[in-house]
């Protein structure tokens, strides 16, 4: 993995995001708490294709049944405000301030967007990531409800494949996410995956 430090909000604009995932990098930070961020560009690149997404049995069937009611880009902030909360699970993010303002403009610019999973009122589980061309970069995910995070995702997918987006990143692969098909390729193989992908046009809304 690669990693340069930006020393913190300086000059970063939500262009040069947009630019950076069109160089194949994206920010993170230390901690929540940490103003800096650093550049990651990841040797092995985590991607879920499109085309071989797999929906284990009981999840399909709780899909079906319609648990939730699901939004898109009601609640951005809402949503990126509860990725970057610390759980039992998770005692440090990398979602910073910075980050989280920087993407919240991006939303606003129709390159951020958020798939959200309520229940009556209550906003229970959701996702959100980068537009950018045929490709969605995949950014977190939280749920306060089983499996909403992961309804979210089957339904992010199923939007994805109907609008003609050839590219899910997922930056890094986890067993969660290896469930459901995900893959990690070498950065040339990424770099060709990206250019594709870059090419074309794809609409979220």
């Amino acid at each position: 993995m690669t990693r340069s430090d930006d020393g913190g909000k300086r000059g970063l604009t939500p262009q040069i995001l947009l630019r950076a995932y069109a160089a194949g990098i994206f920010p993170m930070a230390d901690d929540a708490d940490d103003p800096e961020i650093f550049w990651v560009q990841p040797e092995m690149r985590g991607v879920l294709p499109l085309d071989a997404f797999h929906i284990p049995k009981s999840l399909a069937k709780k899909v079906r049944q319609a648990p939730f009611d699901i939004r898109i880009n009601t609640a951005f902030r809402q949503v990126i405000g509860a990725c970057a909360e610390t759980t039992t699970d998770r005692e440090r993010t990398w979602i910073n301030r910075t980050i989280r303002d920087l993407y919240c403009q991006l939303n606003g610019m129709g390159h951020a967007h958020s798939v959200e999973a309520w229940d009556d009122d209550q906003l229970v589980g959701g996702l959100y990531g980068v537009t950018l061309g045929r490709a969605f970069f995949g950014e977190s995910m939280f749920s306060r409800k089983t499996d909403a995070s992961k309804i979210c995702l089957v339904h992010l997918v199923e939007r994805l494949r109907e609008r003609g987006f050839v590219l899910l990143d997922t930056q890094f692969t986890t067993e969660h996410l290896k469930r459901f098909g995900a893959i990690d390729v070498p950065h040339d193989e990424y770099e060709d995956m990206l250019a594709d992908a870059l090419a074309g046009e794809a609409e979220f809304d």
